[in-house]
């Protein structure tokens, strides 16, 4: 139902930038709340960030709030994540991934394939 493609990693210095794209694609696309997570090597994936197609509230992990912005653009099926001030403990593999909402709770059933961003020191 869901086809989610990330693109935009890559090799950056300490407090630079880079913007992630998510691209979306299906007929119930607009009914999912998005998120981000990330995997470094040797931890487990953990929550970055999330954004509803509905309302637009957003939802940050403390670690990269005020640094990292996720934004969308209804009209390309797009979700972005924009990264500032990157630190090296940045560095991993981000995935976007599409949520229902159950209960009051999100449950991620699609997930892209992840890109990378790798942060030198």
């Amino acid at each position: 139902q869901v086809q989610l493609v990330e693109s935009g990693g890559g090799l950056v210095q300490t407090g630079g930038s880079l913007r992630l794209s998510c691209a979306a694609s299906g007929r119930t696309f607009s009914s999912y709340a998005m998120g981000w997570f990330r995997q470094a090597p040797g931890k487990a994936r953990e929550f970055v960030t999330t954004i509803s197609w509905n309302g637009g509230s957003t939802n940050y992990d403390y670690s990269v709030t005020g640094r990292f912005t996720i934004s969308r653009d209804n009209a390309k099926n797009t979700v972005y994540l924009q990264m500032n001030r990157l630190k090296p403990e940045d560095t991993a593999v981000y995935y976007c991934a599409a949520a229902r909402v159950v209960d009051g709770t999100l449950r991620y059933d699609y997930w892209g394939q992840g890109t990378q961003v790798t942060v030198s020191s």
